[in-house]
């Protein structure tokens, strides 16, 4: 019969602490090169390429008419696009948790349609449907009312093809809301309007926001529906993405590299603003609750 030593097992312990984990360097070396080739090289070079002529030779690309109108319609259409999705997205959400209806299970599996089909076919089948020869296009074309073409088409496009982003944002955060709250306002003689202003969408508000500002961002880059619906009409109906395809294709480089970097930058402020958002409101209610529990 042996006995332990446990000096033995502490100099083994020692050991294996001081030990480089190199699965874990590996992993996180993979990982830095992927982020690093995929998406900081890209960009890097984007931004290098777009300063490469001055500060000044950007800034005529970036301030010139036609570039400013796309980038006022496109931000424009953004906002028209959240805004609606973000009061129907949470509506569709609402009607899927809250409620039981026939073909449930397949209008929540066609939410996702517009991720799953490419662009393209979107915008050919919205140009089918709305155009001026299609069964909902040509009642309002003999009323004189384009909608191809136009901005009502492109923001049709935007809207379907950014639906999905509100509502799975929404749906698993109504999911979770206890509703014992509800009953109580509902005890408490609180109309619906009032029970959902006051209690659902501050429970759901953090779901809202992600959903919104995914929204958005999608919407500031879309490209394959929008160049279908829209035509690509210069200080008409062209997005601050057909702007860059269309710089490109006359051969301004330059151009089409400064609004790219505009976007990127638009696009960055908007993420890290809603992360800081998000830091904020964990902040708070980790405050709330220490002040609750005191």
């Amino acid at each position: 019969m042996s006995a332990r030593n446990p000096g033995i097992h502490t100099t083994r312990s020692s050991l294996k602490a001081a030990r480089p984990n190199w699965g874990k360097y590996a992993f996180i070396t993979v990982g830095i090169a992927f982020l690093g080739v995929l998406v900081l090289l890209p960009v890097g070079y984007m931004f290098r390429y777009a300063s490469s002529t001055g500060l000044g030779v950007f800034w005529e690309h970036i301030s010139s008419p036609e570039a400013l109108f796309s980038l006022r319609f496109t931000i424009l259409l953004a906002g028209a696009t959240t805004v609606i999705n973000g009061v129907m997205g949470t509506v569709v959400a609402f009607m899927l948790v809250r409620h039981d209806f026939p073909l449930k299970g397949f209008f929540d599996s066609i939410i996702d349609l517009p991720i799953a089909i490419p662009a393209s076919v979107t915008g050919f089948t919205l140009l089918l449907l709305y155009g001026p020869l299609g069964v909902l296009g040509a009642p309002f074309d003999r009323a004189g009312i384009a909608i191809m073409f136009a901005f009502p088409g492109i923001l049709i496009a935007h809207i379907f093809m950014t639906l999905p982003y509100v509502v799975r944002a929404v749906g698993p955060v109504l999911q979770g809301v206890d509703r014992s709250q509800e009953e109580a306002a509902k005890t408490l003689g609180a109309s619906n309007l009032q029970i959902f202003a006051n209690v659902i969408l501050p429970s759901i508000k953090g779901g809202l926001i992600s959903g919104s500002v995914f929204t958005f961002a999608r919407s500031l880059g879309e490209f394959g529906a929008t160049i279908m619906v829209s035509g690509n009409l210069a200080f008409k109906t062209q997005t601050a993405p057909l702007f860059i395809f269309s710089e490109f294709n006359k051969g301004n480089i330059e151009g089409a590299s400064a609004m790219s970097v505009v976007l990127v930058i638009i696009s960055f402020m908007l993420f890290f603003g809603f992360k800081v958002i998000v830091r904020f409101m964990k902040t708070r209610r980790t405050g709330s609750g220490k002040r609750t529990l005191s």
